[in-house]
């Protein structure tokens, strides 16, 4: 299957940045950008003889600059400016670098060249409190997953559906949702799983599709996602912080993208979507990364995703039991409730170190305790 036309640069430098890694076979790489193996040498060759101008159908890039700031590197740094509002000299610096200019001015320079032209809010002169930030030591350790809050379109409404890796703040998923349904919200992982492969968990809110505030926590979604060997995990309820790295990727997006903008309709939303997260993923420096780009710390996945839910394994002395359609199971002479999200699934039970107190395991996750001391249970 080819590259989609409106994303055939963007693929080409993904696949590229991904493939130098060397975390996986070309073989595996290429199907998972559902390309042919020729195809993906191609151009690998084709980078390695002329960088990432070699992966544009034409190029545009400007080749040479004078060494000290001529007119033309100015008016480049202002359109540069001009197209990302919240960038400063630091992070137009790096982008310079990244975009291949040879003698980038310091930062220095930058910073005068954007006062002179007062491109500079006095609020942007103010110093800021550093962060103290917390980070999954390997990619795929924790992806993060949310709705960015829905908007109106010219028609209909539009929901942000955003997947963002913990350790690389690589976007996995920026797609424009007609809903927020829990099957379109399995369409659109699958997507991306067969592309970067399984995390080892996903953290995301007590809100539907995801969570339930009926006292569930669990819903066909996670289930699924258990199933496939995901640990599923959920924020504080009503502390958004916890998912705070996603909470600043909305606050990007909104400034970056949206505010100010009108969209038609869900189309016109992912060209916008898709032209964003290339820019983000691959050009854009983040200050959480010492500047680096989201995709050079991101590797995908050694953990493919199977073509059919892989059989649940539990160890020879748990008590497995059959979820029945009204979310209860049979097991001590009782019936003992589990959730209607696993109906049809089989769980397995095993006793902790309290008598009467057992802990209820779907796949590879604890999801539940029953206490049968508790005759309400």
């Amino acid at each position: 299957m080819p590259w989609k036309v409106e994303t055939l640069m963007s693929a080409r430098e993904e696949f590229i940045a991904l493939a130098l890694s060397g975390v996986m076979s070309m073989r595996e790489l290429c199907d998972r950008f559902g390309i042919s193996r020729k195809t993906g040498y191609k151009w690998l060759r084709r980078y390695a003889a002329g960088g990432e101008d070699s992966l544009r159908d034409r190029s545009h890039r400007t080749h040479t600059c004078p060494h000290r700031t001529s007119r033309e590197l100015e008016e480049r740094i202002i359109a540069l400016r001009l197209a990302h509002p919240g960038k400063g000299a630091h992070v137009l610096h790096r982008m310079l670098e990244n975009q291949g200019v040879s003698d980038v001015p310091a930062k220095s320079t930058i910073q005068a060249i954007l006062k002179r032209h007062g491109l500079i809010p006095e609020a942007e002169s103010a110093k800021h409190t550093p962060h103290v930030r917390f980070e999954y030591p390997v990619p795929n350790a924790l992806w993060q997953l949310d709705f960015k809050g829905h908007f109106a379109m010219q028609h209909d409404r539009c929901h942000p559906l955003t997947l963002l890796d913990d350790h690389s703040r690589f976007n996995l998923a920026l797609q424009a949702c007609a809903n927020e349904r829990g099957e379109t919200v399995q369409d659109r992982l699958t997507t991306v799983f067969r592309r970067y492969g399984l995390p080892q968990a996903l953290l995301m809110d007590n809100g539907s599709p995801w969570g339930n505030d009926s006292g569930q926590p669990y819903t066909p979604l996670t289930v699924w996602l258990m199933h496939l060997g995901i640990n599923v995990l959920h924020s504080r309820p009503y502390h958004p912080q916890t998912l705070g790295k996603l909470e600043r990727f909305h606050r990007s997006l909104k400034s970056e993208l949206l505010q100010h903008r009108t969209f038609t309709d869900l189309e016109h939303c992912q060209r916008a979507f898709d032209a964003w997260r290339d820019f983000y993923n691959l050009e854009r420096p983040h200050h959480a990364l010492d500047l680096d780009t989201p995709v050079s710390r991101y590797t995908p996945s050694a953990r493919s995703f199977p073509a059919t839910l892989p059989a649940l394994h539990y160890a020879p002395d748990d008590q497995v039991r059959s979820v029945d359609v009204s979310g209860r199971i049979s097991f001590a002479g009782r019936r003992l409730r589990v959730g209607r999200a696993f109906t049809h699934k089989q769980v397995a039970l095993r006793p902790t170190q309290t008598d009467g107190v057992w802990d209820v395991y779907f796949s590879i996750q604890r999801v539940k305790s029953l206490d049968l001391r508790d005759q309400n249970v």
